[in-house]
């Protein structure tokens, strides 16, 4: 599958490979759904003894884009953990620790954090947490930590709903839910840090796609520009070949903006009305370093009382 999948990728990135008489018939292998993501973990841990807290349905709910082959390694790699634990069986919590290693990197013990540095992270996954649980639209979220893992100093995770199109108020919420880190450091601590610079490229990108190529925004209306195919001679080497004037790339840096500025006030006002909330998941981060949704939903409702 890893070399089919490879060819594909090198076919599609050459037109030349696609002329008429060349490859005519293409045929597509997609990342299995849910459902398949299911039963590929079924196959995979038939053979494996699995703890009574084990739930392969929301691990395969939680592991979404992972082809079979990541689906076994990641079985694998959570026998793996319970083999370095002394454990007799796979547990959730070496599932949990399997998935974190494949998709954020390894867990980095080295590194420890200051105590102001610790709170800060508390705060911006506090933040991130706590708007991924009172917005409508946002993907549940599975569980926060401020454990440094990968290049993160730590990480909110949510089970994303298999989609195969999106909204544009739940593009808003995905929006607002990852300015939720930044705003929370802004609004408790009156300051800015590093740790948000991922959540702005990615909303950058988004708001921008959103803007540009999805036709969501009043101001450009139903039209798109910029083709995300490979970059060949004569085309700009930052990206695609532009092909819209300057007087329209000027109009989407500012519904870009706005889009994002809009957002940022509505986090905002979320995290104020909030805030009591805000610092019991925080709190509940200091002391335990892990929560879990289910204990996020409660600490929110707590806040709320």
């Amino acid at each position: 599958r890893a070399t089919f999948e490879a060819d594909q990728v090198r076919v599609n990135d050459d037109p030349a490979m696609l002329r008429p008489g060349r490859f005519d018939r293409q045929v597509v292998v997609p990342l299995p759904e849910v459902s398949e993501r299911l039963a590929i973990l079924k196959v995979h841990a038939r053979d494996k003894k699995l703890g009574a807290d084990v739930d392969l349905d929301t691990m395969a709910k939680g592991t979404p884009g992972m082809s079979g082959a990541e689906l076994a390694n990641l079985v694998n790699e959570a026998a793996l953990f319970a083999v370095r634990r002394g454990a007799r069986q796979i547990d959730r919590i070496d599932f949990e620790s399997a998935r974190d290693r494949i998709m954020m990197g390894a867990r980095r013990e080295s590194l420890v954090l200051t105590a102001e540095e610790k709170r800060i992270t508390a705060y911006h996954e506090g933040g991130h947490a706590l708007l991924g649980t009172v917005l409508p639209k946002c993907d549940p979220v599975h569980k926060v930590t401020i454990l440094p893992t990968g290049m993160a100093l730590g990480v909110t995770q949510t089970l994303p709903q298999e989609r195969h199109s999106y909204s544009k108020s739940f593009l808003e919420d995905r929006l607002c839910m990852t300015l939720g880190g930044r705003v929370a450091e802004e609004i408790v601590f009156g300051m800015m840090s590093t740790g948000a610079q991922n959540d702005l490229q990615v909303n950058t990108e988004l708001a921008r796609r959103m803007v540009r190529e999805f036709g969501m925004s009043d101001k450009i209306g139903p039209m798109a520009w910029g083709s995300s195919g490979p970059v060949f001679l004569g085309e700009d080497l930052m990206g695609s070949a532009r092909d819209y004037s300057d007087d329209t790339a000027r109009l989407i840096d500012e519904e870009v903006s706005a889009l994002l500025r809009e957002q940022e006030e509505r986090a905002k006002e979320l995290v104020n009305k909030h805030r009591k909330g805000l610092d019991l998941i925080a709190q509940a981060l200091l002391e335990k370093e892990t929560v879990d949704g289910a204990e996020v939903a409660r600490l929110v409702q707590d806040g709320l009382d």
